[in-house]
């Protein structure tokens, strides 16, 4: 990575904002945590700065309160968490800006770890307002990034605090940007992308860009309807994406043009509905009745996408093969993850609901890397600049840390 990170500066005692991704899912009844996967995933930054004497100021947002407060997204159950994680107190505040969490920051010493309240309590977060950057900007001396799934948001606390303070990567960002690039730069072969998931047009600039790196393409998820459409098989009642169509078989062709191996199910599970306890089949492609939808994989589909991955150096996996929530229909995405935790490849997991689920099945440390942005590493592979990370001092750049 070519941005200066949190190793190239001096911390001792300087206090030192961290925008880290806090973004965890809460159990809807009872609101606790129920991954917490995001939150180790920063701890090696977050122990650094300890370790290093900083008086560590940490920010994240939860869910989407559009700039209101909602007190069932408060990070106080954030906070407990990191305390039971770190074996040290974490406080919280009762608002990210103002008198009082300057007063709170004010009483930190070494080594002291606070966690400011959601950053999207105020609308001005997301509208990457000045003045909010600023008042973000004032608690701190030096800004460090390390939550690599919301860089690509121009927000505050991504972009606009780094105008005030000399900003820098975190550990965190630093191995997602490296492991993400690695695969785009010189991947071991035969290398697989694995795609799954609801649309075709969340991942079409990703897989643009990695058509000539890769040796084979294997899709499934809600995105194979639409391809199996445009490939002239009838999909029933399955959701598709009509104004994509085309790109779909534009993609098509242009993998085989591109020599790469495009692989669609060949049998798939429908259902009348896709809830639990739903009547379902397992039919051929070829069969799918006008009145059902796909649901998930089939057990053929399965077994040729295991074909294949068995003799991949590196696999890039994101999307669930099918309705993964409903246990019925969520086969096709558990053999894919336990194929991946089983193979002597390198593995690399997409973020969002892909990473949700391999650790939700205890197999996240069987894999070599669980990205923790889903969008983001989306919009990195299909090469975007994320303006989180754009926004970091340069390596070799003049501006003086100290």
């Amino acid at each position: 990575m070519d941005k200066l990170t949190v190793r190239d500066i001096e911390v001792g005692d300087k206090r030192v904002l961290v925008r880290v991704d806090f973004n965890v899912p809460l159990h809807e009844r009872t609101g606790e945590i129920t991954d917490d996967s995001r939150i180790r995933a920063t701890l090696p930054t977050i122990k650094y700065l300890i370790d290093r004497g900083a008086r560590v100021i940490l920010c994240s947002h939860l869910g989407r309160p559009e700039g209101k407060v909602v007190d069932q997204l408060r990070l106080t159950v954030v906070a407990q968490r990191v305390s039971q994680i770190l074996g040290k107190q974490v406080g919280v505040t009762r608002n990210c800006i103002g008198s009082e969490t300057e007063k709170s920051v004010a009483n930190l010493k070494s080594g002291d770890v606070l966690l400011l309240e959601n950053l999207r309590f105020h609308s001005a977060e997301e509208r990457d307002s000045p003045v909010f950057a600023r008042a973000l900007a004032r608690l701190a001396d030096i800004y460090v990034n390390d939550a690599f799934g919301t860089s690509h948001r121009s927000h505050a606390s991504i972009v606009g605090v780094s105008e005030h303070l000399p900003a820098v990567a975190g550990l965190l960002l630093e191995k997602e940007v490296n492991t993400l690039g690695g695969i785009l730069e010189n991947p071991s072969h035969p290398f697989a992308a694995l795609l799954g998931g609801a649309k075709v047009s969340d991942k079409v600039g990703m897989v643009e860009n990695i058509m000539g790196k890769v040796d084979y393409l294997l899709i499934g998820g809600g995105m194979a309807a639409t391809f199996l459409k445009a490939s002239s098989c009838e999909v029933g009642l399955s959701l598709i994406e009509e104004d994509r169509l085309e790109t779909a078989a534009r993609l098509m062709e242009k993998a085989v043009n591109n020599g790469v191996h495009l692989l669609l199910p060949v049998d798939v599970v429908i259902a009348d509905e896709l809830t639990a306890g739903a009547d379902a089949e397992k039919v051929t492609v070829e069969n799918i009745p006008p009145t059902k939808r796909i649901a998930d994989i089939g057990p053929q589909t399965t077994k040729n996408f295991y074909e294949v991955l068995r003799r991949c150096r590196t696999i890039f996996w994101n999307g669930p093969m099918g309705v993964y929530e409903t246990p019925q229909f969520a086969e096709g995405t558990r053999a894919m993850a336990k194929l991946l935790a089983s193979l002597n490849a390198t593995t690399i997991i997409g973020g969002g609901s892909t990473a949700e689920i391999v650790s939700n099945m205890g197999l996240a440390d069987k894999m070599s890397f669980v990205s923790t942005g889903g969008g983001a590493s989306l919009g990195f592979l299909g090469g975007e600049a994320l303006p989180g990370v754009e926004a970091l001092l340069d390596r070799g750049s003049r501006q003086v840390v100290s």
